[in-house]
């Protein structure tokens, strides 16, 4: 990924996990993976997995093509 692209995707994550009115705790419960790990990928800290990646799309219910669109 680029790094435009990594800017993208935390953003992204961030915005729809606001809209959808959850937590970083809240998502990461739904998405079975640790809030630390989360709270690293909205700061650009870490890069999640493919696996991560759509678990967190399904989590927030969108379509995973949805956190990559600028």
């Amino acid at each position: 990924m680029t790094n435009s692209t990594e800017t993208i995707l935390r953003a992204n994550i961030k915005k729809y996990r606001e809209k959808a009115g959850l937590t970083q705790e809240q998502l990461s419960e739904i998405a079975g993976i640790s809030p630390d790990y989360l709270s690293e990928i909205e700061r650009g800290k870490k890069i999640p997995s493919m696996k991560r990646f759509f678990k967190i799309a399904k989590a927030l219910s969108i379509m995973p093509y949805q956190l990559l669109k600028p």
